[in-house]
């Protein structure tokens, strides 16, 4: 059976707060640091190898807006895949850095429609400090947040292991400090395919919880 994801296509791109589309469906977040494969994962999950949906600027970190993409029969949308800024390139002007600033915490913190956030890390350099902020932006919501240890096929197995279970304690240490929302994580590579199935699953239960029957995907962090 198709992924839902795979009914995917560009809606509209908004650089602006006040930009934001009226549409009531559920929404989920990609975010990630520039160069973290965010754009190739997207569309990988939406099968778009050859007509590729989200396009990673040339220059990183200098793409500036919101891109959305619905989900669903062309009709009637369940859903929206909301492609977020890149963020962290050193040679970003202070004026662009504090406009994604801006528009992501106010974003991730007051959009209703959010259903959670796809944080997408580079599996050789998870959690930096601005993947931090992420998090520490999204953490009052109360929502859930999965990471995707991206590009993790050039790693030894022994490598994505360590990168796994690091990660995963230093979720847990996010638990124990209070974060009320679910906190998880697993490997992911674009070119190998790996961790695809289980990224789809968990995205379409966010989109569709009702289909999914609560259990449409086990706690990955587990």
């Amino acid at each position: 059976m198709p992924f839902l994801l795979h009914q995917s296509r560009f809606f509209t791109t908004v650089n602006h707060l006040r930009d934001l589309p009226p549409t009531p469906q559920p929404e989920i977040a990609f975010a990630g640091r520039s160069n973290a494969g965010k754009s190739t994962a997207i569309n990988v999950l939406c099968n778009q190898k050859q007509k590729r949906l989200a396009f990673a600027s040339k220059t990183p970190g200098r793409t500036q807006h919101i891109n959305y993409f619905a989900v669903g029969p062309q009709a009637a949308p369940v859903g929206y895949l909301v492609d977020l800024p890149g963020y962290g390139y050193a040679g970003v002007p202070g004026a662009a850095k504090e406009h994604w600033q801006r528009l992501l915490s106010t974003y991730l913190q007051s959009r209703a429609q959010l259903r959670g956030m796809i944080l997408m890390m580079d599996t050789r350099r998870p959690l930096t400090e601005l993947d931090r902020i992420m998090i520490d932006w999204f953490a009052p919501t109360g929502k859930p947040i999965h990471a995707l240890l991206t590009k993790c096929d050039k790693l030894t197995r022994q490598e994505m292991t360590n990168a796994l279970r690091a990660t995963k304690q230093s979720f847990a240490e996010y638990k124990d400090a209070g974060y009320r929302g679910e906190l998880t994580v697993q490997l992911f590579s674009a070119l190998k395919r790996t961790g695809l199935e289980e990224a789809h699953e968990l995205i379409e239960s966010w989109l569709m919880p009702e289909e999914a029957g609560g259990n449409a995907h086990e706690d990955a962090a587990e």
